[in-house]
C-alpha cells in the first residue's frame, strides 16, 4: 500500500486568503494562494506600478545565538558573515561538500543574534543540516511561531511608512525592529528593506497571531493589493533571480549559477579567510579558471518569436544537438516577451548566441541576453 501524502499545512493568513477569493494550491507542503480574482497578469503589473502584499510564511525563519554564531555560519557559506555590520542583510548559499547548492538564504546581523530566512521546501533539511554542522558552536533556534509577509513595489514605502514611521530611512539590504500601527494595536515586527521581485520593498517577520491584523492594515492602504505566488514567480524571473529547485540545486555550484558576485573577496583566493567552506577547492578552481573551466553556465534567454517557453523545454543548437533545458520560463508580463533561464555549455553562453527551444516539436529561436530582463528598482539611498 502506498502511503497517503501528508496533509497540507496552513499559513496563519489562510482564512484571509480564502476570504479574498484566492485560488489555493499545494506549495512546499503548505496550502498557498497562487492568485486572487484579478489574476496573475494584473497582480504582476500592480506590483511593478504600486505595491503588492505577498504571504511568504511557508519560508523558514531561525536564529543563531552565541559569540561564535557568525564564525559558525561562515563555515557553511562561501560569503563573509564575520564582518557583516549590525543591521545589514546579506544573501548566502548553503553548500554541500561537492560545492552544490543545498539552498539559498538571507541573513541579518541583529547584534543579539543572526536572523536567517531559508526556502520553504528546504527548511526542515536546512535546519537539520545547520544544527548538525554548527549546533555545538551556537544555539540554532527555529522560529515556527513567526509569519513572513513581503510588501513589494515602488509605492511600498509610502504605504508602510504611514503605519511604521522611520522605515523610509532603511536602504536596500538593511533591517531593524519596528512597531506597525494596525488600528488600535501596535504590532512588533522585524523587517528588512529587501525582497525577491526586483522592486523596492520590505520583508516583515511577525508573530503568527499578529499576522492577520498586520495584513489587513497593509491591505487597507490605497496602494496595496494581495498578490499570489504566480506573480511572485513571474516578477522574480523578470528580475533574473534564481528559484531554488528550478534554477539552482545540489547539482549546480555558485559559479555555474552565475552567483559568484555573492562571494566576497575575503573568502576568495588571496583573501584573509579564503576557502574554508564546503566545496571550496572546486569552487575556487572554477573561479580561477573562468567560464572555460565550467561545464555549463546559467544564462538568460529571450525568444525571438512570441511563443512562451516553459521549464524542461529542450534547448538545441542549429544542428539539433541537445545543449540543455530551460529551468524557468514564461511570457514576461512587463516586457510582453517570452523569457527564460537555462544552463548552456560555455561556448553557447555568450550574449547574442542563438539556440533553439523545442516547444511541442517546433523549434523556437531564442537568444542569450543579459539579466535582469527588467531593470531592478532597489532603494540604495
Amino acid at each position: 500500500m502506498s502511503e497517503s501524502p501528508a496533509p497540507l499545512l496552513s499559513v496563519p493568513l489562510n482564512d484571509l486568503h480564502i476570504a479574498l477569493g484566492a485560488r489555493m494550491v499545494p506549495f512546499a507542503g503548505y496550502s498557498m494562494p497562487v492568485q486572487y480574482p484579478a489574476g496573475l497578469m494584473a497582480e504582476h503589473k500592480h506590483t511593478r506600478a504600486a505595491a503588492g502584499l505577498f504571504d511568504v510564511s511557508h519560508m523558514g525563519q531561525l536564529r543563531l545565538v552565541g559569540p561564535e554564531a557568525a564564525a559558525a555560519l561562515e563555515s557553511l557559506l562561501p560569503v563573509d558573515v564575520i564582518d557583516l555590520p549590525m543591521g545589514k542583510q546579506r544573501y548566502g548559499l548553503l553548500l554541500n561538500d561537492e560545492g552544490g547548492i543545498l539552498d539559498d538564504l538571507m541573513f541579518v546581523n541583529r547584534g543579539a543574534d543572526i536572523f536567517v530566512i531559508v526556502n520553504g521546501a528546504c527548511k526542515a533539511a536546512d535546519i537539520a543540516h545547520i544544527q548538525a554542522k554548527i549546533g555545538h558552536h551556537c544555539e540554532v533556534i527555529p522560529m515556527p511561531e513567526r509569519a513572513l509577509l513581503a510588501l513589494q513595489g515602488p509605492k511600498a514605502v509610502a504605504a508602510l511608512s504611514r503605519l511604521a514611521p522611520g522605515v523610509e530611512k532603511l536602504v536596500f539590504m538593511t533591517g531593524d525592529y519596528f512597531r506597525v500601527q494596525a488600528g488600535a494595536q501596535a504590532i512588533e515586527v522585524f523587517l528588512t528593506r529587501s525582497g525577491y521581485t526586483g522592486e523596492d520593498g520590505f520583508e516583515i517577520s511577525v508573530h503568527a497571531c499578529d499576522a492577520p491584523a498586520l495584513a489587513q492594515a497593509l491591505l487597507a492602504q490605497p496602494e496595496v493589493k494581495p498578490i499570489g505566488l504566480g506573480a511572485r514567480n513571474s516578477l522574480r524571473l523578470e528580475a533574473g533571480l534564481p528559484l531554488y529547485g528550478n534554477d539552482i540545486d545540489t547539482s549546480t555550484t555558485p559559479v555555474e549559477a552565475g552567483l559568484a558576485w555573492a562571494m566576497q573577496k575575503v573568502r576568495r583566493a588571496g583573501g584573509a579567510r579564503a576557502g574554508g567552506f564546503p566545496g571550496a577547492n572546486k569552487i575556487l578552481a572554477q573561479l580561477a579558471g573562468g567560464t572555460s573551466a565550467l561545464a555549463r553556465k546559467r544564462v538568460g534567454l529571450m525568444a525571438l518569436e512570441r511563443v512562451p517557453v516553459r521549464e524542461h523545454s529542450e534547448l538545441q543548437d542549429a544542428t539539433g544537438q541537445r545543449l540543455g533545458e530551460v529551468t524557468s520560463g514564461l511570457l514576461g508580463p512587463t516586457i510582453d516577451q517570452p523569457i527564460a533561464m537555462a544552463y548552456l555549455p560555455p561556448e553557447f553562453a555568450s550574449l547574442g548566441t542563438k539556440v533553439n527551444a523545442m516547444v511541442r516539436g517546433k523549434a523556437v529561436p531564442m537568444q542569450v541576453v543579459s539579466m535582469p530582463f527588467v531593470p531592478t528598482n532597489y532603494f540604495r539611498g
